[in-house]
């Protein structure tokens, strides 16, 4: 895919391909979606995401400018986050990618448990992924 391309060009890619695989950033971006959450909204929405990892997702994405972190000058502070410009045209794919997951869930689990049934006296267990 990257031959005859910048190799700076073809790093960003991998880069945010990685980052789009990653198991918490397709459910962050989609929560985000919807306009600036809290973290504390966030972590409720995000079923599964530990604090650290909320905290390490939301830092990636802001480095890569996807997400923009906003304090209020409140007591106690407040603290948003939110997609930036170049977030919500990310979201696109990442909303669309996600959709097509919740769409089909059901029949991926079916073809997971069809799979598992022919394949249980064949020796080793796959690695169940989530």
């Amino acid at each position: 895919m990257c031959d005859g391309y910048d190799p700076a060009k073809c790093t960003t890619v991998s880069e945010m391909l990685a980052r789009l695989g990653d198991k918490w950033t397709v459910l962050v971006i989609m929560m985000l979606g919807d306009g600036p959450q809290r973290f504390s909204d966030l972590k409720r929405m995000v079923v599964g995401v530990s604090q650290r990892m909320l905290t390490l997702t939301l830092r990636a994405l802001e480095r890569d400018g996807i997400v923009e972190r906003t304090v209020h000058p409140t007591v106690p502070p407040r603290v948003e986050y939110a997609l930036t410009d170049l977030g919500r045209s990310f979201s696109v794919p990442v909303k669309a990618l996600g959709g097509w997951v919740f769409a089909n869930h059901e029949d991926i689990q079916s073809a997971r448990a069809r799979f598992d049934e022919r394949n249980a006296e064949a020796g080793p267990k796959l690695i169940k992924l989530g």
